[in-house]
Order: C-alpha cells, then structure tokens, then sequence
C-alpha cells in the first residue's frame, strides 16, 4: 500500500495562499529569497523521493509555469537546475475537469478524484504527495492521507486559501518530526493515527 502525504509551504496562520492567490510571502514561484537554500535543497529532495504526485489544477498550473524551468532562470544555481530536472522526471497525475492537456511526465484525470486515489494507493509502488487545497480536503475527508508536512513560514497573511479544509470528523495525529530552517522556517511531521 503506498502512503500519501500532504505537504505544503504555510503561514504561521494556517493558508497556502494568502487572498488573491499570492504565493509571494512563501517562495512560491521560486522569487522568494527567504525560501532558504536548505529549505530549497530539502523540496527538491522530496520531489526525488517522491514516486508519484497528484495536483489540482490550480496548483498544477502554478507549478508547471516555473518547476520544468526554473533552470533557465537567469541565476539559476546548482540546486535550481537540479530541481527542474527531479520535477520534470517525477511521474505526475493532474485531476481536473476543466483542463485538456497536461505535460512534463504527468498524465490527467478528469473523473472522481477519492476513486483514482483510492486505486493508487494500492499500487505497489513508492510513495505519493498530494498538493493544492481542493485536491488535499477530499483525499482528507476520504481518509486517504497518511502523513502531513507543514513547512510553517513566520508570516501571518490574514485570509486566503486554508491548508486544512472542513472535515466531516476529526483526524488524530501523531508528531514525528520537526526541523527548525534559517529564517525562522519550522517543519513538522504528522502521521495519521488509524
């Protein structure tokens, strides 16, 4: 059975998006000199870790407009270019009904989410990452996610798109990391408690 994790970059207060859609207080886009080259080197481990990803469109349209490039970027670094490279060549499943292609090694589904998910979990095959809020609370209200990654940025953005959605009943967690990044940048590792 693969596991499922849901991780993203978060404000102190608990969005992924602040009003409007700006990702700018977080690195998003990659123009965020806060997004500290550990932090940055830590994602871009991740994503070579990570056997499949799945994302909403709106989530899979911001990253598909800088990931498969961002080693073109003038200055692009070392770990830049190394990025690009891991996120072009992870396998990728875009869930979008609106959507009519998608590329960079990802393939679309357009039919009911919790059932595509529910199958790939058991695939035997390495792990999932699970990105963007309308994708993340329905695999969250099926059950489905294993493990949560909050990378908590010390800013507080006052609104925008929530990282947690409504629940129909409650998760228990259980903390099986942290990891303090410069900047006052925290990580924390939940697993789900079944």
């Amino acid at each position: 059975m693969r596991k499922l994790t849901y991780g993203m970059n978060v404000s102190l207060d608990g969005y992924i998006a602040a009003p409007g859609d700006d990702l700018g207080w977080n690195g998003g886009g990659g123009s965020d000199p806060s997004l500290s080259d550990e932090l940055f080197q830590w994602w871009s481990d991740r994503v070579a870790a990570t056997g499949l990803a799945l994302y909403g469109r709106r989530l899979w349209e911001r990253m598909s407009s800088f990931s498969p490039i961002a080693d073109q970027q003038p200055g692009a670094t070392p770990a830049h270019i190394e990025y690009a490279r891991r996120w072009r060549d992870m396998p990728k499943v875009v869930f979008s009904s609106t959507t009519s292609t998608v590329d960079w090694n990802a393939r679309l589904v357009t039919g009911d989410a919790v059932t595509e998910i529910t199958r790939l979990k058991t695939e035997d095959a390495g792990p999932m990452d699970i990105g963007g809020a309308t994708l993340a609370g329905a695999a969250m209200r099926a059950g489905l996610i294993d493990e949560y990654l909050l990378i908590t940025m010390p800013v507080l953005v006052g609104g925008g798109t929530p990282f947690f959605t409504a629940l129909d009943s409650w998760v228990n967690l259980r903390l099986v990391e942290t990891r303090a990044f410069p900047a006052g940048v925290l990580l924390t590792r939940y697993e789900t408690r079944r």
